[in-house]
């Protein structure tokens, strides 16, 4: 059964990635069945959806700089705008009128609608829900220098993943400042706001403010 944490973050209907999500219960455990679901949803795309490279699949409407750089396997949306070196690789599920921009790269990721990463930011085996967005230099770290497993907080508990990477699950419609780095395991409710350059890690209630001293309040 699904945790309730999935659909506190995250609306459903803005993902080609929600069947997947909907199988199972903490939704890190997609981040080791992307590339096999990738392969299933390859099979079933809108006729609007082209294999512009050995599985890379790109909706109508998509603007890719010629500079740009993508490994598939990957799905990319419709209306995207993929920006002068842009890099996206190991398994990536983009939606629709996402932007990844100069200098940002994207590894084994789900990105909902409308997620703007546009400003060398790195996402690495991460969750971005509807309408998030990162400042320039935002970094979503996915690896401890330690090599251990990672762990998440939740309902105030520490709990392990299982996973040696992971980077974060960000809610919808989140802001976060320019040059923010959130430690592996990161999990950001949906409508929070994160100051520029804050470290942040465990857990960011929904509807909250992040200050670079550490102090947290709700958004107005």
């Amino acid at each position: 059964m699904m945790h309730p944490l999935s659909t506190r973050l995250f609306d459903f209907s803005h993902t080609l990635a929600a069947p997947l999500l909907e199988r199972v219960h903490y939704p890190w455990e997609v981040l080791p069945k992307i590339a096999a679901y990738i392969q299933e949803l390859a099979r079933q795309l809108p006729a609007d959806f082209e294999e512009i490279a050995p599985q890379v699949w790109v909706g109508q409407g998509t603007y890719i700089e010629k500079t740009a750089l993508i490994i598939g396997p990957a799905i990319i949306g419709r209306n995207c705008q993929i920006r002068h070196s842009a890099f996206i690789r190991d398994q990536v599920i983009m939606g629709d009128q996402v932007v990844v921009g100069n200098s940002s790269e994207v590894k084994n990721a789900i990105l909902f609608d409308d997620v703007q990463i546009p400003h060398f930011n790195y996402v690495g085996d991460s969750i971005l829900g509807h309408r998030a967005h990162l400042g320039a230099g935002a970094i979503l770290s996915n690896f401890k220098s330690t090599h251990d497993e990672i762990n998440v907080y939740l309902d105030e508990k520490k709990m392990g993943t299982g996973l040696k990477k992971f980077g974060a699950l960000i809610g919808d419609r989140v802001e976060i400042g320019s040059n923010a780095v959130l430690f592996p395991g990161t999990i950001v409710g949906r409508d929070a706001v994160i100051y520029p350059l804050c470290p942040v890690r465990g857990y960011v209630a929904e509807g909250s403010i992040l200050k670079n001293d550490g102090s947290i309040f709700p958004r107005k």
